[in-house]
């Protein structure tokens, strides 16, 4: 890690940490089963590698990021739950700084050469300042966390006055609500995916991982939910806009269109009495909140 990079990321800091491997690291206070998993899976060379070629680099997920961060150039900006990098490696731009927290160092590595400035930390008690970042991303990662509220109350501090958090790709409880049959199905999937050798479903190992490190939403009854948002952020000065949609649509969903979901999960979603064609049946819900 350069001197550029240690001055750039030392007036931000609230704690001094130690450059392992060109990573700014900081003790874990709550080594979880969850955070564990995380750290495990996310670190492997080629899950990590694999995550990053593989998910989020869709057009339909550049289309909506980019309507809703209308620009990052010039800002600086945090990303909680970084991975490998897939947001700037899909949106490309031009931070003036962009900060990537995650308990991954495999996963930090990579980012780091994708210009973040990379800090391995627990994203429950993040070693960073109240109030100045301009963006605060959190894609796909609230669910892979033990506490949820926590984990958004620590992004929404560092929001500077008319800064955003804008969240994204963490399942809604409400779209995961299966019953009977569609419960049974659910449960029987692993065993397909092995079967049909399904990208990182058929490695025994890495679906055991990957599972793991799924701490809400893996199963039906957990995930998160819009007042779970307004709960944590409009009391901390926040407006609050919450845009449910299917993982096909992009910038439309922020004009209120929810897309579709694939086959499986609205013949699922049929059988378990569930429109889906509604809002509650919409896989996520993009948050941008702006801080007042």
């Amino acid at each position: 890690m350069t001197v550029t990079s240690n001055l750039l990321i030392e007036q931000y800091l609230t704690e001094s940490g130690s450059w392992e491997d060109g990573v700014l690291t900081f003790p874990i206070a709550n080594p979880t089963p969850g955070l564990e998993a995380n750290s495990y899976y996310f670190s492997h060379p080629l899950w990590a590698k694999g995550y990053l070629d593989a998910c989020h680099r869709d057009e339909a997920f550049r289309s909506l990021w980019q309507a809703a961060l209308e620009s990052w150039d010039d800002k600086i900006v945090v990303d909680i739950g970084c991975g490998p990098g897939n947001l700037l490696a899909t949106l490309g731009g031009s931070p003036k700084l962009i900060i990537g927290v995650d308990v991954a160092k495999g996963s930090l590595e990579l980012a780091r050469e994708l210009d973040y400035i990379p800090i391995l930390a627990d994203a429950h008690q993040l070693p960073l300042k109240s109030g100045f970042a301009d963006i605060v991303t959190i894609n796909a990662s609230l669910h892979h966390c033990d506490d949820m509220s926590k984990v958004l109350q620590e992004a929404a501090r560092l929001v500077r006055p008319g800064g955003k958090l804008i969240t994204d790709r963490d399942q809604q409880l409400s779209s995961k609500d299966l019953k009977g049959i569609a419960h049974f199905i659910w449960q029987f999937r692993l065993k397909l995916w092995q079967l049909i050798k399904r990208g990182p479903h058929a490695n025994t190992e890495q679906q055991k991982w990957m599972i793991a490190s799924e701490v809400h939403g893996e199963e039906p009854g957990d995930g998160v939910t819009p007042d779970l948002y307004y709960n944590v952020l409009e009391p901390m000065g926040f407006e609050v806009k919450l845009y449910p949609h299917n993982h096909n649509v992009g910038a439309e969903a922020l004009q209120g269109n929810y897309g579709q979901s694939e086959l499986r999960w609205r013949i699922l979603q049929r059988l378990s009495g569930m429109n889906p064609n509604s809002s509650e049946a919409a896989m996520s819900f993009m948050c941008i909140a702006t801080k007042k």
